[in-house]
């Protein structure tokens, strides 16, 4: 109750009678009060997923009201860091100078943890490896890439790589969506027992790649933006398993403010969604 009174700047006698006076209306005790403190009842259980509703659609209306549509306050966007490497740059400049009043933060991560920091309301949105088909979420296609399978640069024949019994695969944490696209590419070639090298960064992977340590998997435009030329020797599975779609991603049921929508406009008028990369 003292937390509660804290977060509501008021005083412990007004978040008190404000729930007996709930509990009255209801007609069922929602706290248990006793010498140890606060507990909610088996009403109060019930009750609260519908509070915790209620608390986001006020906040929602409250920044509707407040948005003027002019773009400012907090945007905080999630990107994958292959994203952040080839693509982001533009639209954060271009973004930035037009609405100087934003707060814009960039947060990184894999797939995985990004969907649900979405999900968890942690974002307003994130570029992930789609498609991603969850009831929650609203979500846009903005490329279509070519994956390919980065080796050492002396590294002629794929097939013979992968034939290896001591083949590694150098890749982000677990979660990451090219990580999973490779496992499971491998497994359908009947290629097992190989050994995966975790590691935090995209530049620490290259090196490791280029050393000879094993191989990895992700966007062709990478090689030339993040990775030189030359550096990785480039190879492709063929077929569908060299595609993949990046998407942005945001809860539907939320209220778009006017700076998530201008940074999706910016996106889409720098990188002209839809159509399919030719890097």
């Amino acid at each position: 109750m003292s937390r509660a009174s804290t977060e509501l700047h008021t005083v412990q006698s007004n978040v008190t009678s404000r729930i007996q006076a709930l509990e009255q209306e209801l007609g069922v005790k929602l706290l248990l009060r006793t010498n140890r403190g606060v507990s909610p009842t088996a009403a109060g259980k019930r009750l609260l997923p519908y509070a915790a509703v209620a608390a986001r659609v006020l906040a929602d209306a409250r920044q509707a009201a407040l948005d003027d549509g002019t773009p400012a306050g907090p945007l905080t966007i999630g990107t994958l860091e292959t994203t952040a490497a080839m693509r982001l740059s533009p639209v954060m400049a271009r973004y930035t100078s037009s609405y100087p009043d934003v707060d814009l933060t960039l947060r990184t991560g894999t797939t995985c943890e990004l969907v649900d920091q979405v999900l968890d309301r942690q974002l307003d949105g994130a570029f992930v490896c789609g498609p991603v088909s969850h009831s929650a979420l609203a979500e846009e296609v903005f490329f279509d890439e070519e994956l390919v399978v980065l080796t050492a640069p002396n590294e002629k024949d794929l097939e013979a790589c992968l034939s290896r019994p001591n083949l590694k695969i150098i890749v982000l944490r677990a979660g990451c969506s090219y990580r999973l696209i490779l496992e499971a590419a491998l497994a359908r070639r009947g290629v097992v027992g190989f050994r995966v090298l975790e590691f935090g960064t995209l530049e620490s992977i290259f090196s490791t790649v280029a050393a000879g340590l094993g191989l990895t998997l992700f966007p062709r435009q990478l090689v030339g933006t993040a990775c030189p030329e030359g550096r990785v020797g480039i190879h492709s599975f063929g077929g569908s398993e060299s595609r993949v779609q990046t998407v942005f991603v945001r809860r539907h049921d939320t209220y778009t403010s006017s700076a998530l929508t201008h940074f999706l406009e910016a996106a889409r008028a720098t990188w002209k969604p839809g159509r399919i990369a030719a890097e």
